[in-house]
């Protein structure tokens, strides 16, 4: 399981350290790829093989269906880490996330996120991102 938040920059060729905690569980060959929220999702071949079968049953003849597999899949891309730990952010994947140098890479149970500073910072400080009435819904579907 993916937990925590760590605050990385991205070098001049594109590349970010992942942390160590989460290599492991990672593996040597991951996929990364656009997020929701302007950020990055990068998962363990497992799990995305399990997201995949998933997309897979979704209707072709539904439209909104269709245009969450063709983002989804259109941005992701094979990855492997180096002999340093760090992995090489393609540059569409940098323009989609808005990745320029300071670097969020947070734990999200099943996947990691990879946020630029400045959005995951706005993100944070959304008014309309109320933790209690977030609680509040989450409880109407029985967490």
């Amino acid at each position: 399981m993916f937990i925590g938040e760590y605050q990385h920059t991205l070098d001049s060729k594109g590349r970010i350290i992942i942390p160590s905690k989460f290599r492991a569980e990672l593996g040597e060959v991951f996929v990364m790829t656009k997020g929701l929220d302007n950020c990055l999702f990068v998962y363990p071949k497992s799990e995305w093989s399990i997201l995949e079968e998933k997309l897979k049953q979704l209707p072709l003849t539904n439209r909104d269906a269709r245009a969450f597999v063709r983002f989804f899949f259109s941005g992701a891309c094979e990855c492997e880490l180096d002999k340093q730990g760090r992995v090489l952010i393609p540059p569409n994947l940098r323009e989609h996330s808005r990745l320029e140098k300071d670097v969020v890479i947070i734990g999200v149970s099943t996947r990691i996120e990879i946020w630029s500073k400045e959005e995951w910072d706005t993100y944070n400080n959304d008014d309309s991102l109320s933790y209690d009435s977030i609680a509040e819904k989450m409880a109407e579907l029985g967490i």
